[in-house]
């Protein structure tokens, strides 16, 4: 099986740190999501103006196309909804494996409070928030953001190792 690994969450997660962590280990490459958002997604965010469907669906479609092109790899993205991730799935090139990051909202604000030179805004959390819909066991292994990253990293390669056997 080739790996099409996606580090998704709300913004804050730690998604960039554990699919760094997670590339690491495996040997495959890392790939930020947010360096595949057209310049407009991230001016518009920057602004603090939440994105819609219509603004993500030309984003999520350049991450199934990373992951379809790059295979085997790691992906940082937020997929926040089913249909994201079911559109991820069926243009990616064969299955995908999605890591859920979550935690508490206040933790996640702290983190993003916290980081310097990023352009998605504190303010835009809460409509992460709402449109996030979380996963379930059958779409997603969920990754708890108060373990330690390497607890993290170690949960998340027991479930490809389980899914390979």
């Amino acid at each position: 099986m080739t790996l099409r690994g996606v580090v998704m969450g709300v913004s804050g997660t730690g998604k960039t740190s554990v699919g760094l962590a997670l590339a690491r280990r495996l040997g495959v490459p890392y790939l930020d999501g947010d360096d595949l958002h057209p310049a407009g997604n991230v001016a518009k965010m920057a602004a603090g103006t939440p994105l819609t469907d219509a603004d993500r669906w030309p984003w999520l479609d350049e991450v199934a196309r990373t992951l379809s092109e790059s295979a085997p790899v790691i992906v940082g993205c937020s997929a926040l909804r089913r249909a994201y991730r079911d559109r991820l799935r069926e243009a990616a090139g064969g299955p995908v494996t999605f890591f859920y990051l979550h935690g508490p909202r206040d933790v996640i604000a702290a983190r993003m409070s916290g980081r310097k030179g990023h352009y998605m805004p504190p303010a835009l959390l809460d409509s992460q928030i709402a449109t996030l819909e979380p996963p379930g066991a059958d779409e997603a292994v969920a990754l708890d953001i108060m373990l330690p990253l390497d607890v993290i990293a170690d949960t998340a390669i027991q479930a490809i190792q389980g899914d390979r056997t």
